[in-house]
């Protein structure tokens, strides 16, 4: 099935965007092609710029003197910026953000030189169920010839050869080999090293990446803590250093790193990168030459990965362009993401000179870092959020000392953006953003989810419960503060979550209007507060912490109501913060948060709030850039979602190498109508999108809430079918829908528990188990299961 969704390009690719993108969850690799050449460009997700500015550490001060200043600044302005001590403050806040590091760093680039009057490019291929692209050329005797490429899943190398049509190897057309470092290291870095072994068909550089700033890194001693990498080409056949005449006449040498292929002899090369503290990356290269044996075995070895990757689901639908979608972006994430990997920031290992760099390419926690996994869970593919538990125990740290200085609480505040290097300090402390309260339940929610789709209690202990807890403690601290209950301010007994940012919008406002009990601050700790509740029974440690449990049902017996707006059009909505109006239009879908990621709201509701959420998704107003799964995936929840306009939202955001990027919708927001409405394009392959298959199924199957419900989102008239996709409480789950009926349910009990089932018959069919058939008398099934226990579901 995978096979059947071959990316195709039939022509050269010349721009980074329209190459083929290969990875192994560390190593990415961009395969472009230009009438001329082959191009290649290597990024790591371990490869950054590693400096970073933690200045103004005593200027920043502490939440309590900021909010105190905020405090006194009159309301009547118009913004926060209009008072002179706030906009020095944020300035002096933002100073270490503006630096342009820390960010992905590329790797470099190696070209494949041919003359043209041998070889003709005609375009390439990138087969998705093993990774193997092929460029397709014609030789000066008009035969077809191809480019095998394909990078090793376990190592850090990249494979090649040239074939003919048949597989069998064919001549060398290349004429030359260049390695290039890439254009945009900064010129205080230490300057790279270079060795050519010419006889052993060699060309390999050395970057060292630097640990401190500028100011203060001694390029000549370095530090301790510096990083390095090493890309090093190897071919099978010899180099040589070769003249021409050059345009205006001169004779022109080859440069350093440039050295010209041997013809008629078979070609074979790899490409393989190094990276790691400075001390441990080789000083120079350790050419091994390519060799039949060496490709066959990495091929083997490389098929057999990706299809374990495959098999643990699958979906066959009548509808072509949602199954590619499926597959395409489930590749695109194999490629990108694995655990023993930095995790991905926003555009992931894919980079080149600014391409990857936009705002650090770091991890934003208000939904940029967190939606590449939602897709994990439903499709079967628990190993590939591990990752994402890794950043977050990555974060602990620097979450605890923000919680405990700044914020002079307890528990873990996860700061708004981070970076995969040391911190000390919050890296985005400004309060515009920096006081986003729903970004430290956001951050620990997909372990929790980890936990309710394996019903792995050793991961829960060992994993989640400490991050969790932490998280828990800081926002029980932060909505029993003085501030956030009673006092003038508030005319009611509930707890607040006060002072707080909606994503995307507003901002801090003077006097803090639209700054408290913001929709996605409320659903998300409420998650948190239940999970919280709900792992300590699990776990057995309620004794332990009863003080924080009373906390939390304190809490959620005073908890403060969802906000809402009237709509003349449509009724009552739910809006993104008190005093709202409709007619907002948002960057990230906040109305509907309770619905995703909150899972307070959906099919599960009573029929007055299905009202609320239908006439909430009529009115939602979305200017685009944030949304292209989020707002589908809010949609397919509550059995909304118009497939065929998700469709055209997709294809309107794909780029020529088949992933989809960040594209605006509409003005009325923060865009104009002088905007780029694809300025995004160029930044970089968006990560998150590769989430889109969570939204196909959640059309065919959900379980959110622990009942599993098949095909809520689907047109019956039209077939589908799907294998081993993943319930709450360890289901893995297979249907078959035809001719408007599904057929029938597999439903494979991992860990034992109860299953709970919305029958697709109603009180029709029958269900077999390991204890014999029955017939079906509840629209609800519920039973008892056993640990491997495989139950059918039949008309």
């Amino acid at each position: 099935m995978a096979k059947k969704h071959t990316l195709h390009y039939d022509k050269p690719a010349v721009d980074f965007f329209e190459g083929a993108l290969l990875g192994n969850g560390g190593m990415g690799v961009v395969v472009t092609t230009r009438p001329d050449g082959v191009m290649l460009y290597f990024g790591h997700n371990n490869v950054w710029d590693i400096r970073i500015a933690e200045k103004n550490k005593k200027e920043i001060g502490t939440f309590e003197y900021v909010f105190d200043k905020v405090s006194k600044i009159s309301d009547t302005l118009k913004l926060l910026t209009d008072d002179p001590w706030y906009k020095k403050y944020s300035a002096m806040a933002q100073e270490n953000y503006r630096q342009p590091y820390p960010r992905p760093f590329p790797c470099g680039s190696v070209l494949l030189g041919f003359d043209r009057r041998d070889a003709e490019l005609l375009g390439h291929s990138l087969d998705i169920s093993n990774g193997l692209c092929e460029v397709y050329l014609l030789d000066v005797n008009k035969k077809k010839i191809k480019l095998q490429l394909f990078t090793d899943m376990k190592e850090d190398k990249l494979w090649m050869q040239l074939v003919d049509e048949e597989g069998k190897k064919a001549p060398n057309i290349f004429k030359r080999m260049k390695v290039m470092p890439d254009p945009s290291t900064p010129s205080e870095f230490p300057g790279y090293t270079s060795d050519e072994f010419l006889n052993d068909g060699t060309l390999s550089f050395r970057q060292v990446l630097p640990y401190q700033e500028p100011d203060v890194y001694d390029v000549r001693k370095g530090h301790p803590k510096d990083k390095a990498f090493r890309l090093t080409a190897t071919s099978n056949l010899p180099l040589t250093k070769t003249s021409r005449i050059n345009w205006d006449g001169n004779h022109e040498e080859m440069q350093n790193l440039e050295a010209a292929l041997e013809e008629g002899n078979e070609f074979m090369a790899s490409i393989s990168l190094t990276e790691g503290l400075n001390t441990d990356v080789p000083k120079k290269p350790d050419p091994q030459k390519p060799d039949a044996a060496s490709y066959s075995k990495s091929r083997v070895s490389s098929d057999e990965s990706w299809k374990s990757y495959w098999s643990k689901s699958g979906v066959r639908l009548s509808d072509d362009f949602l199954e590619e979608i499926w597959y395409r972006n489930l590749y695109f994430f194999n490629c990108a993401a694995k655990d023993g990997a930095t995790t991905p920031g926003l555009f992931a290992n894919w980079s080149y000179n600014k391409i990857g760099t936009a705002w650090h390419g770091d991890y934003h926690m208000n939904y940029n870092t967190q939606q590449p996994f939602w897709m994990t869970f439903s499709s079967n593919h628990l190993e590939k959020n591990i990752p994402y538990v890794n950043l977050i125990e990555s974060l602990i740290d620097v979450s605890r000392i923000w919680a405990r200085d700044y914020y002079k609480l307890p528990g873990a505040y996860f700061p708004h953006s981070a970076y995969p290097v040391e911190m000390t300090m919050n890296p985005y402390p400004v309060p515009h953003w920096g006081w986003e309260i729903c970004e430290t339940p956001w951050s620990v929610q997909g372990l929790w989810w980890h936990y309710l789709y394996s019903a792995d209690t050793a991961f829960l202990k060992t994993r989640a419960y400490t991050p969790i807890k932490e998280a828990v403690e800081f926002l029980v601290a932060y909505m029993k503060r003085p501030e956030a209950r009673g006092g003038a301010r508030w005319k009611d007994n509930k707890y607040h979550i006060f002072p707080t940012i909606p994503p995307e919008l507003y901002a801090l406002r003077p006097g803090f209007k639209y700054n408290y009990d913001c929709t996605v601050d409320l659903t998300l700790t409420k998650f948190i507060f239940k999970a919280f509740e709900e792992m300590t029974t699990v776990l057995k440690t309620e004794a332990t912490d009863q003080v924080i449990l009373n906390d939390v049902k304190d809490i959620l017996a005073n908890f403060p109501d969802y906000p809402t707006a009237v709509s003349k059009k449509y009724g009552e909505v739910l809006v993104s913060v008190p005093e709202e109006h409709d007619q907002v239009v948002y960057n990230v879908p906040s109305p509907l948060m309770t619905v995703f990621p909150g899972e307070d709201h959906g099919l599960h509701s009573d029929d007055s709030t299905k009202q609320l959420l239908k006439n909430t998704f009529y009115n939602q107003q979305n200017e685009g850039g944030n949304d292209l799964v989020f707002i589908n995936l809010q949609a397919a929840r509550i059995g909304m979602l118009d497939v065929e306009r998700f469709k055209r939202h997709v294809h309107y955001s794909l780029l020529p190498n088949g992933t989809a990027t960040d594209k605006v919708m509409q003005v009325h927001g923060r865009y104009k109508d002088h905007t780029k409405y694809d300025y995004m394009g160029a930044m970089g392959i968006w990560f998150e999108n590769f989430a889109l298959p969570v939204v196909i199924n959640e059309c065919l199957m959900q379980s959110y809430n622990g009942t599993i419900r098949l095909f809520p989102n689907w047109d019956k008239a039209k077939d589908a079918q799907f294998q081993n996709l993943r319930a709450v409480g360890a289901f893995l789950v297979s249907a078959t829908l035809k001719d408007g009926e599904i057929r029938q349910v597999s439903i494979h009990s991992e860990k034992g528990g109860t299953l709970k089932i919305v029958s697709p018959w109603g009180k029709k069919g029958t269900l077999s188990n390991e204890d014999g058939s029955k017939k079906i008398e509840s629209a609800i099934i519920e039973i008892a299961t056993s640990p491997g226990e495989t139950i059918i579901l039949q008309p």
